[in-house]
């Protein structure tokens, strides 16, 4: 993996994804007591940053490829179902069977066929490999393929024009993370053409296995599954090839808890008319509740797919 790859892949996802913006509200650097600026990957096309490494994979495959087969519980999902269609070819997306449903709805009106798998119970590699070789599909992971890390590389390009633009020479850039995919396309992409701004993983409380593992210089797993509102970051153990990456180029992870990640959202609807899911909030939400950060972050805001229940009980009880 390198800065090449990205720029390549960036070449191709012109004009088939959005340039999100990179956001700032007074009132949230005032809850701060820093600087937060925002880059919007929930404005993205299939509401994520997901739209990006599907686009680059999709488009990467070799020529007569039939289909493609994914494994999401609902953002990498919409952007390979997404990819496949817009390159005319078919795309089987397995999902947890307790993904929101409206990222179930989304993937299918991408064109995905969805099948669902119990997460707690099942192997969804090994479902995904069999349905793979019994149909000729090529595998698209969600982090450990070379060009979905260098899709979402692209949000981390964006940024280091954005940053300049706005004059911020050195920042901390909190990611959401869970597999890694955009966590060390964005660590490359920043290293060459930003390196004054220094990467930090977000995850939820209990699903922190990328900050665990970056302080023990190991892979480590989750101790579960499933048991945390933030669905599109849990993920078991840090990526294969991911986490070398963010190993040689992150800052220390940083670990919110649920409660945190729903009152980001809250405050980035009130205060940035931005619509997130949990997952896609807690990098947000350590930039507003941690006191040991610089003067200056920018958070990646990574996903808008949240049910209309969980986003309405949001505001209500974070009023």
């Amino acid at each position: 993996m390198n800065i090449t790859m990205i720029e390549a892949a960036a070449a191709r996802l012109r004009g088939n994804v959005l340039r999100t913006p990179l956001l700032n509200a007074p009132l949230l650097d005032r809850i701060a007591g820093r600087q937060v600026f925002v880059k919007a990957e929930s404005l993205q096309v299939t509401g994520s940053f997901k739209a990006r490494g599907g686009w680059a994979a999709v488009s990467a495959l070799p020529p007569g490829t039939p289909g493609v087969i994914a494994m999401s519980s609902g953002n990498h999902a919409q952007g390979v179902a997404r990819a496949a269609s817009g390159h005319g070819i078919a795309s089987v997306i397995l999902m947890p069977q307790d993904a929101p449903q409206v990222k179930i709805a989304n993937t299918r009106a991408w064109g995905g066929e969805v099948v669902l798998y119990n997460r707690a119970t099942e192997d969804r590699e090994a479902i995904a490999t069999r349905i793979a070789t019994e149909r000729g599909y090529a595998l698209i992971p969600p982090y450990d393929h070379a060009e979905v890390i260098a899709g979402q590389g692209t949000v981390g390009l964006e940024i280091a024009e954005q940053a300049q633009e706005a004059g911020l020479a050195r920042a901390d850039v909190l990611v959401p993370c869970g597999g890694g995919g955009l966590s060390s396309g964005v660590a490359l992409a920043l290293e060459a053409r930003a390196p004054g701004l220094r990467l930090r993983t977000a995850e939820p409380q209990g699903f922190d296995d990328m900050a665990r593992s970056l302080a023990a210089g190991e892979r480590l797993r989750n101790p579960a599954l499933t048991g945390s509102v933030c669905d599109a970051i849990l993920t078991p153990i840090p990526g294969k090839m991911t986490f070398p990456l963010l190993s040689a180029l992150a800052g220390p992870g940083l670990v919110v808890s649920d409660s945190e990640a729903l009152e980001a959202v809250t405050l980035a609807f009130r205060h940035l008319r931005l619509v997130l899911e949990p997952g896609g909030a807690v990098a947000l939400a350590a930039a507003l509740l941690r006191p040991d950060l610089p003067d200056q972050v920018i958070c990646i805001a990574s996903g808008g797919n949240v049910s209309e229940d969980l986003f309405r009980d949001c505001l209500t009880k974070n009023p």
